[in-house]
C-alpha cells in the first residue's frame, strides 16, 4: 500500500486523476481495451474533471461502475452523470442497469460485462469506513457474485461489484478528503475488521488524502507528502 497526502482536495483529486492516467497509459500500450471502474459520491467529481483534462487514449477506455443506486433513468441521487465527461472523450462507459424490473437479474447481466481483469479501480471512503456499495453490517460484502445489490443504506437500494471484482484489479486508486474522513481511514489502516474498506486488497492499492483526511495517521505510517 503507498499513501500520498496533498494539502487540499483539489490537489488531491489532481494526484488521483494523474496516478490513474498514467495507468490507463501503461495499459493501453499492453492491451487493445482498458478497464477502468469509478465509484459516485461527491468527492471524485473534482478528480474526474481533472481526469478528463488528461491525455488518455480515451478510445481504448470502459469505464465501468463500481457502484449505483437503484433510482429512475436521470435521477439527480445517479451517479452515471458523473461519467458523461468521459464519454465526452470518445470512452465507452457502461452502465448499471438500476431501472431494471428485477435488479438483481440485471446485476447478473452488469456481472457478464466485466472483463476479467479490471486494469484500476477508483474508489471512495464513507465517513463510516464504506466504500464501493458495501455498507457496515449488509452481508452484500460477503456476497459469491461479481455484482450484487444491497440492502437500503441511507435512502437507496445499491448495486455494487464485490470485493472478489475489486481486489482482482491490477491496481486500486482510493482517493478520500475530508476532516470526516479521518477516523475511518485511521481504522483501516489499523486493522480493524468493523470498517467494510478493511476488505480491500492493500498490495497494489494507493490511497490518496488531503491533510484533513490524513490528520490521525500514525507518525509510523510512511507517506509521500504531495506539494
Amino acid at each position: 500500500m503507498h499513501i500520498r497526502v496533498a494539502a487540499d482536495p483539489p490537489t488531491a483529486a489532481a494526484t488521483a486523476a494523474a496516478l490513474i492516467a498514467r495507468r490507463i497509459r501503461a495499459a493501453a500500450a499492453l492491451r487493445e481495451r482498458v478497464g477502468f471502474a469509478v465509484s459516485g459520491g461527491s468527492t471524485p467529481a473534482l478528480m474526474f474533471a481533472a481526469l478528463a483534462g488528461m491525455s488518455v487514449p480515451w478510445t481504448q477506455l470502459d469505464v465501468y461502475q463500481v457502484d449505483e443506486r437503484v433510482a429512475p433513468d436521470g435521477d439527480p441521487a445517479r451517479n452515471l452523470g458523473l461519467l458523461e465527461a468521459f464519454a465526452e472523450r470518445g470512452a465507452r462507459v457502461v452502465a448499471m442497469a438500476v431501472s431494471a424490473v428485477d435488479v438483481r437479474r440485471a446485476a447478473a447481466r452488469y456481472a457478464s460485462r466485466l472483463p476479467d481483469w479490471l486494469d484500476v479501480v477508483h474508489l471512495g471512503v464513507g465517513d463510516d469506513g464504506h466504500t464501493a456499495s458495501w455498507p457496515p453490517g449488509d452481508p452484500v460484502v460477503d456476497a459469491p457474485t461479481l455484482v450484487a445489490v444491497s440492502g437500503r443504506y441511507r435512502g437507496h437500494v445499491r448495486m455494487t461489484i464485490t470485493p472478489a471484482v475489486v481486489n482482482r484489479a491490477r491496481s486500486r486508486v482510493v482517493l478520500a478528503t475530508g476532516a470526516d474522513k479521518a477516523a475511518p481511514i485511521e481504522r483501516w489502516l489499523l486493522g480493524d475488521p468493523g470498517v467494510p474498506v478493511q476488505r480491500v486488497r492493500r498490495t497494489g492499492t494507493t490511497i490518496v488524502l488531503d491533510e484533513a483526511a490524513a490528520a490521525l495517521l500514525q507518525p509510523s505510517v510512511t507517506r509521500d507528502v504531495v506539494r
